[in-house]
């Protein structure tokens, strides 16, 4: 398993994650052979959040009692979990992100976090507030890192003028066919072309510049939970003849060929995957090790619809 550092930290993490979202009504037994299984191919950071699982801390908590870690076993997991959404609104504030993230630490079973991330951006957000946060969560040794979620350059921006800490991740949506981060740049300043529209401020370049790292979101998704476009050839047969044409040069699956895209690129970013089979993370890790070709990683835009101007 690749593994990749995150800048300005200590972190050596996987560039596959195993995203827990989908845990809650898995009985402990089913949680350790999922999680036991990605340990055993490599990856070594897991993604929560506070309201995955229909009720607040639900995932985590499900987490935590059917591993109910030793030291040992947290000191090798990087533990990754989210704050902000909140039922019909998001709330970036002091006394909410405080109490999430004592939530979370109970849930989990642990005492400390690697990585806290504001999730949704907070349109009320008051920088000042989300520092005093932090600034509590890493003196009390609660939070190690912190980091933010589908968050644009002038957002992060906000933040810094405020808080002190590193803003080291942005986990953001990205497949190979929902990629406007990379697309639009593809088709820069191209007039009247849909694909050249500026969705993300320039997020792609100005995380390289900042070396910042970001983490893709439905990875296997067509767009917002339209479903996967893996295997869909009634609406992307050609994209899938070419996941299957490249996969079999390679010796993985078109699930792992989707993954190799996005790791493929020198951003070097990590994969969020959300399954809950074993078997499915053996593969997707089996693509990540996979390095395509320009050829190969260009047909794949290509045939997702994306236009080479």
């Amino acid at each position: 398993m690749q593994q990749i550092a995150i800048p300005r930290t200590e972190l050596s993490v996987s560039s596959v994650i195993l995203g827990l979202m989908r845990i809650g009504k898995m009985p402990d037994a089913k949680i350790r052979e999922l999680v036991g299984a990605a340990l055993d191919a490599g990856i070594n950071m897991i993604d929560h959040a506070d309201i995955y699982g229909g009720s607040r801390h639900h995932c985590e908590a499900r987490f935590g009692e059917a591993m109910q870690l030793t030291q040992a076993e947290r000191e090798r997991i990087v533990i990754q979990t989210k704050a902000g959404i909140r039922d019909g609104f998001f709330d970036f504030s002091e006394e909410h992100l405080l109490r999430s993230v004592e939530g979370s630490l109970k849930a989990l079973r642990t005492d400390f976090i690697d990585v806290f991330l504001l999730h949704r951006p907070d349109a009320l957000v008051e920088p000042e507030e989300v520092a005093s946060a932090f600034d509590k969560l890493q003196s009390s040794g609660k939070v190690r890192q912190f980091g933010v979620s589908n968050q644009s350059p002038g957002q992060i921006e906000l933040l810094k003028t405020a808080v002190k800490q590193p803003l080291v991740v942005n986990q953001v949506q990205l497949s190979i066919t929902h990629a406007p981060l990379i697309a639009e740049g593809v088709a820069l300043n191209m007039s009247g072309l849909d694909q050249s529209i500026e969705r993300t401020s320039g997020l792609l370049d100005w995380s390289r510049k900042e070396a910042m790292t970001l983490q893709a979101w439905s990875p296997f998704q067509k767009g917002f939970f339209d479903g996967p476009f893996v295997g869909d050839r009634e609406n992307l047969p050609e994209l899938n003849d070419a996941l299957d044409e490249i996969a079999a040069a390679h010796g993985v699956t078109p699930t792992g060929i989707a993954v190799a895209w996005i790791t493929r690129h020198p951003a070097r970013m990590q994969v969020v995957l959300g399954t809950t089979k074993p078997e499915r993370v053996r593969e997707c890790v089996a693509g990540a090790g996979v390095e395509l070709s320009r050829p190969e990683w260009y047909r794949l835009f290509r045939a997702a619809g994306h236009i080479l101007p």
